[in-house]
Parts: structure tokens; sequence; C-alpha cells
């Protein structure tokens, strides 16, 4: 992430907005369940919030600062925090009851490490786990806030085929503004 975005990412009005608007769209009339894994939790905006809303959060960043600072903000908190890759993910199959991504996966490398990150996260939710995501579209001003950042948008339109081809079903895509909320889940017969 770039200056501005860590800036803006940490700021208390994204964390009101996250918290207020965000999360309560994002997650709609989704069953999180009792264990939700919350993928690239930057500088944890999302996770205080997730936490009121799930007996048990995992939480994970890339970057190791950010896992750090998010450790020791909610060592005592019911929240569980790690430095992790989501292509690689370092939980046994079937662990979470729902998994969220929050503005993550465009900061990924390449297609083909999300990808990755959607079979890995199909992988580690019990079956009938829900993975909801919130994402934004490759416009000129989200081009503009990423420069000297990571910024591979996810297709909006490809996301049903690539969520399927992961394993996930019942794939959902819905927008607001130049954003878009995923929702997929894994069958309960994998």
């Amino acid at each position: 992430m770039n200056a501005l975005e860590n800036w803006f990412c940490g700021s208390g009005i994204w964390r009101w907005v996250t918290q207020r608007q965000v999360l309560p769209w994002l997650i709609g009339q989704s069953q999180l369940g009792d264990h939700l894994l919350e993928l690239g939790a930057g500088p944890g905006a999302a996770t205080a919030e997730l936490r009121r809303r799930v007996p048990r959060v995992t939480s994970f960043d890339f970057d190791h600062k950010f896992a750090a600072r998010l450790q020791a903000h909610f060592a005592h908190d019911g929240i569980s925090v790690l430095q992790a890759d989501a292509a690689r993910l370092p939980f046994p199959d079937r662990t979470f009851s729902s998994a969220i991504a929050v503005l993550m996966l465009h900061h990924l490398p390449s297609a083909e490490s999300q990808d990755r990150a959607f079979s890995e996260i199909l992988r580690v939710l019990r079956p009938g786990g829900v993975f909801v995501g919130l994402e934004i579209q490759n416009t000129w001003f989200n081009r503009l806030t990423h420069t000297r950042s990571t910024f591979v948008p996810v297709v909006p339109t490809a996301i049903n085929a690539r969520l399927t081809a992961a394993g996930f079903w019942r794939v959902t895509v819905d927008f607001r503004g130049s954003a878009f909320r995923i929702r997929a889940l894994r069958s309960w017969d994998s």
C-alpha cells in the first residue's frame, strides 16, 4: 500500500465508514457463524466490529508491520492476529465458518494469486461457509489512488466464473457506486 492508502485506511473516518456503512452492506443477511477469517486486515478498520458480530475472529495481513500492530492492539480481545499470505493460508482445512476480505484482493500481485487465494479460502471454510468480499472497480480514480501500490483489479463480470472454478457456488455480485460486493458459499457436499 502507498502512503495515501496507509493514511486513509488507518483514519478514524475510514474506521467509522467501515463499521457503519461498509460492513452492514457487505455482510447483509449472511450468517457468519462462530469463527471468521479476516483476510488482509491492514490497520484493522473492520476488526473490532467483526469481533462484535462473531465470537471468534482470526485476522491476518501480509505486511508484518500491520500484523504486529494489530496483534499488540487486540491481544486480549478474543482476536487472533498473524502475518500470512492469502495464497498460502496456514490453517487446517475446514477451520472457519466464514471469511471476509475488505478491499484486499486487488492488492494481490496477480490474477493467479487471487485465484490461489480463492482456492485457499474455499479450503479453510467449513461446508456451508460463506465468503464475502468488497472490491473496487478499475476506474481512473482508483488507479490514481493506487499509484506506487499494487493494484490488480478484480473484474466483476469474471468473478462468478473464477469463484465457481475454485469450487464455490451461489456466487453473487452486487454494486454500490464503483464498489462491489462478492458473496459465495462453500457447498455442503464438499
